[in-house]
């Protein structure tokens, strides 16, 4: 069988958008499989492995997004009603998940706006907690949800040891939603196992910056993954011969996640270029994300525009939203990409 020939990818929209290169497609044709329900999947039960130890914890299970992983944490973690949960304001469990804890665990979720940074602080999560037995009148906090990276901003390691150790010492666990977690190690030289060390749970997508076609990791306690597979089956996310897709997340592991500093070089080369152009930067270029503010020198028909040029190039661009346009760098944007949209947005802005 002939491999799918490789293309440019020079979309920009997400890093969701990457596609399977002719090495993973070999390394997945290759895959030895079995049934996972069944745990005869040797791929299936490395990959698991492979990122168990990478965290330093017990175990790991394979899903197929972030959201089920996500979704499959909060469910595990919070065994009696009535409870709630503690996110970020504007995190991807409260804002994308489509409202799953209240869903799929029947707790309530209890979002929180950092007071004066842009991750959450001990301070913005120890004040939102809801103590047990309020008079009865409230649903206790049984789980704290960070988010690292969010919206490509590292959260301070320091920040997490702090919420971690405040959670703990009131027998509250901690999630992290590590969706990129894996361009926050890379960007602050921080392993993904100190990371995980301060939280119970993590979720880590390979979907992302790791440029799979289809996963994510939940880890944690043995115990805890247990519990999880079993809601897994519950939610429709046991499958079968997994392996085809697991042999790719242990490729991107070996091959694309060494070359993620790539991607924030080009991330930071093309923030560099708009902020020379006048652009407001939302949020700071830590890792593989630039986001646009739109100020009274553009507007969202100048980003629109840009987005045109930008089309017949091969370039795409996402459209502006909330006041914000987010531009996201992945391994398969070359500098030859980014060098011609900052030329388009050079010629635009000088008319």
């Amino acid at each position: 069988m002939e491999l799918i020939k490789e293309s440019r990818n020079w979309d920009l929209r997400s890093d969701t958008v990457t596609k399977p290169t002719a090495e993973m497609l070999s390394r997945m044709m290759e895959a030895q499989v079995g049934d996972d329900v069944f745990g005869e999947d040797i791929t299936v039960k490395g990959l698991e492995q492979t990122v168990a130890k990478l965290c330093n914890k017990q175990a790991a299970l394979f899903c197929v997004s972030s959201t089920m992983s996500n979704q499959l944490a909060i469910r595990t973690h919070i065994t009696t009603a009535p409870a709630s949960l503690i996110v970020h304001r504007n995190s991807h469990i409260f804002q994308y998940e489509s409202g799953g804890a209240s869903l799929l665990t029947q707790a309530m979720m209890v979002p929180v706006l950092p007071g004066s940074t842009i991750n959450l602080t001990k301070a913005d999560v120890e004040k939102s907690v809801i103590p047990d037995n309020f008079l009865y009148h409230k649903a206790p906090t049984k789980l704290v949800c960070l988010e690292n990276t969010f919206s490509g901003v590292v959260m301070p390691l320091e920040d997490i040891e702090q919420i971690a150790e405040m959670s703990h010492g009131r027998e509250i666990p901690v999630h992290m939603d590590g969706s990129r977690l894996w361009n926050a190690s890379v960007a602050t030289g921080i392993s993904l196992a100190t990371y995980a060390n301060h939280v119970n749970s993590l979720n880590l997508c390979l979907s992302k910056g790791m440029g799979c076609p289809v996963g994510a990791m939940l880890v944690g306690s043995s115990e805890f993954i247990d519990r999880a597979r079993h809601f897994r089956k519950v939610f429709g996310g046991g499958w079968r011969q997994a392996g085809v897709l697991a042999a790719a997340g242990l490729y991107s592991i070996e091959k694309i996640w060494p070359t993620m500093e790539e991607s924030h070089r080009l991330a930071r080369k093309l923030a560099d270029g708009f902020v020379e152009m006048g652009f407001i930067l939302a949020l700071p270029v830590d890792t593989n994300m630039v986001i646009l503010s739109k100020g009274k020198q553009f507007s969202d028909q100048d980003f629109t525009k840009l987005a045109g040029e930008l089309k017949p190039k091969g370039i795409v661009l996402g459209l502006p939203y909330e006041g914000s346009v987010r531009i996201v760098v992945h391994h398969q944007i070359t500098d030859d990409c980014i060098d011609s949209i900052l030329q388009s947005a050079r010629s635009l802005s000088s008319v």
